[in-house]
């Protein structure tokens, strides 16, 4: 089945008209995160060389083994084994397997499911080209206090921050962020902040919907932000149904929440409609600044601190022709601070845009990458970027236009070339998703001999 004809066509034009309808109130949409850029400001950086993609991969029904798995991918030119998938690691039936994060210490890998609510630790130091599962948590929901749905697994020093989509209660869009220990023990919930229970926060728009998503922090700035999506009710409900569901089509998120990073408590609600998806945030040390895109409205979001102290949220840029609904999902930013990187999921493209001024960003390049495309990950050194297919399981296109890849480019400064492609399909995989890197030169005491650390030659 062509574009035209695919559900989530219709389901798109289908939101642009409510967006009207509800004065984008009530819209929103999915999207996926996760490159060396975006990783957390409190652990190590691969600067050099990535030597391996780990690729979170949702099972697919009569794919393989048809489970959700951990597909790690040879990314270092100089291996034997370059482009090629050097190992596999399913973990049992299927969860919507959606985003994974590092530790503070790199040590481990935390993959989280939308479904089932479950999470994978996986030991990714002791042998980064074959990680190993050291822990299923399969009480979240239940220690949270009726969190469903983790999304963003994030590093805060010895925690792991994790954004909820859900609740148990309704399986509405109200939700919160969960701290649990490195060592996967909980510690708390902090629910997001509503119009019934502000928790303090100042209202700067007209709402306070408690939906969660992407999680970053400033820590210099002692900032953290959350954005927000909808619940397990929508994102995993059929697409036909969906639509002919008034009460469903009101229930995505607009708000971007600043929330005190150390204390942890909520303090302005913004405006930001149209489902405000990842958040990137600037690395300058004098760059007070995060982005965010959304998918509805087609529009880059700038949140910003001014010259007063003063945390602010406006809209500074287009995504294609928002008329046209191309649904920007993921993003990355540039370790310069120069470049960010939108996917559309409905035309298959991917756009750069100099964000050298972050307040005026202009598009410079685009290029189709596929039939659908989410994720973009990006090196430290922007050399080369990497990008994925899969959006949902019940999301993704139909027919021919279900392509499901890992695809390597390299990056001039002014064109992309590919270097590599991998068929999940073909390969037996399922659906690929969300990236996280690795390399040896992070962990130098487990290089196998004779694999080249072109790190340890910079």
């Amino acid at each position: 089945m062509r574009n035209n004809k695919h559900p989530l066509r219709t389901l798109v034009r289908a939101c642009a008209f409510a967006a009207s309808t509800f004065a984008l109130a009530s819209l929103g949409s999915q999207s996926v995160f996760a490159d060396e850029t975006c990783q957390s400001p409190y652990m190590a950086k691969i600067v050099g060389q990535e030597d391996f993609v780990y690729v979170w991969t949702l099972g697919a029904e009569g794919v393989g083994d048809e489970q959700d798995k951990l597909v790690t991918v040879d990314v270092n030119p100089q291996s034997k084994s370059y482009g090629k998938v050097v190992s596999t690691l399913s973990v049992g039936g299927r969860n919507e397997a959606h985003h994974s994060g590092f530790t503070d210490d790199r040590q481990f890998l935390w993959a989280a499911s939308l479904d089932t609510s479950k999470m994978f630790i996986f030991d990714v130091h002791s042998d980064p080209a074959k990680p190993k599962l050291v822990k299923t948590i399969t009480d979240f929901v239940a220690k949270s206090g009726g969190v469903v749905g983790p999304h963003t697994t994030y590093a805060l020093p010895g925690r792991m921050i994790i954004t909820g989509l859900s609740n148990n209660k309704d399986h509405g869009g109200r939700t919160g962020i969960v701290e649990y220990t490195n060592d996967g023990d909980y510690v708390t919930t902090h629910w997001t902040p509503t119009d019934s229970d502000l928790q303090g926060a100042v209202k700067t728009g007209k709402y306070a919907d408690g939906y969660g998503y992407d999680l970053r922090v400033l820590p210099r700035r002692n900032l953290m932000l959350t954005s927000s999506f909808t619940g397990w009710s929508n994102y995993m409900m059929d697409f036909g149904k969906m639509l002919n569901d008034p009460e469903a089509m009101k229930r995505f998120g607009n708000t971007v929440v600043q929330w005190n990073l150390h204390s942890k408590q909520p303090k302005k609600i913004f405006d930001v409609p149209g489902a405000p998806l990842e958040i990137r945030c600037a690395w300058g040390e004098n760059h007070n600044y995060c982005f965010t895109s959304t998918a509805l409205t087609s529009k880059i979001w700038l949140i910003f601190e001014n010259d007063k102290g003063e945390w602010q949220a406006k809209e500074v840029a287009d995504v294609g022709d928002p008329s046209k609904v191309p649904l920007p999902v993921d993003i990355s930013i540039s370790s310069d601070d120069k470049m960010l990187w939108v996917n559309t999921f409905m035309d298959g493209k991917t756009r750069a845009f100099d964000i050298t001024d972050p307040h005026k960003p202009k598009q410079v390049y685009e290029q189709k990458i596929g039939a659908q495309v989410n994720m973009v990950s990006s090196s430290w050194d922007g050399k080369r970027l990497y990008y994925t297919s899969s959006l949902l399981a019940n999301w993704d296109k139909k027919g021919a236009d279900n392509e499901q890849f890992l695809k390597g480019y390299a990056w001039d400064g002014k064109q992309l070339t590919q270097k590599f492609a991998i068929d999940f399909t073909q390969e037996k995989l399922g659906r690929a998703h969300q990236m996280v890197f690795n390399a040896y030169s992070l962990y130098s005491a487990n290089k196998p001999d004779g694999v080249t650390n072109l790190l340890a030659k910079k």
